[in-house]
């Protein structure tokens, strides 16, 4: 098995024989990169995603739909949570590794990924209205503000009361 990417220097050596020759101008490799900076920017169409929920409310935030990936815990669950009780994305994988020895092939991730690019894809508008309705939610007077102002209220009228 091979460490995280950040441990290695050359990531020549544990890509496939070619990769990089395949990948010129088309994407890039890298240990990690900033999610939020990236699903922010105007390019990105679609997510693939291990379906953290962190990962699923950033690109939910961001209007970015999730091609689900999940690979261990409770993944698994939001991702079928997004996939088949919330239209917010689209199936590439709904389980998880536990023994290590499932694959997911190349056709499976191609399909997936055309279909996150898919202009005319419900999951896309579903999300997009997604996206609005959070930020409304975080706005002076939106449920989420209004909410969590009652929750503050509350405890501060609360403490020491027993």
């Amino acid at each position: 098995m091979h460490g995280a990417p950040t441990d290695y220097t050359s990531y020549e050596k544990v890509m496939p024989d070619g990769f990089f020759a395949r990948m010129k101008d088309r994407g890039m490799v890298c240990g990690w990169a900033p999610q939020i900076e990236v699903l922010a920017h105007g390019a990105v169409k679609g997510f693939v995603s291990h379906c953290g929920w962190n990962s699923i409310l950033e690109s939910m935030w961001h209007g970015v739909p999730i091609a689900t990936w999940p690979l261990n815990a409770e993944q698994q669950l939001n991702a079928f949570l997004v996939v088949r009780e919330l239209g917010l994305a689209v199936e590439l994988s709904l389980t998880y590794r536990s023994s290590g020895t499932e694959l997911v092939m190349a056709d499976e991730i191609e399909r997936a990924i055309n279909c996150l690019m898919d202009d005319t894809n419900p999951v896309r508008e579903r999300v997009e209205k997604i996206s609005q309705k959070s930020r409304k939610a975080l706005i002076n007077g939106g449920s989420s503000f209004v909410t969590l102002g009652k929750l503050v209220d509350d405890m501060l009228q609360n403490i020491g009361a027993e």
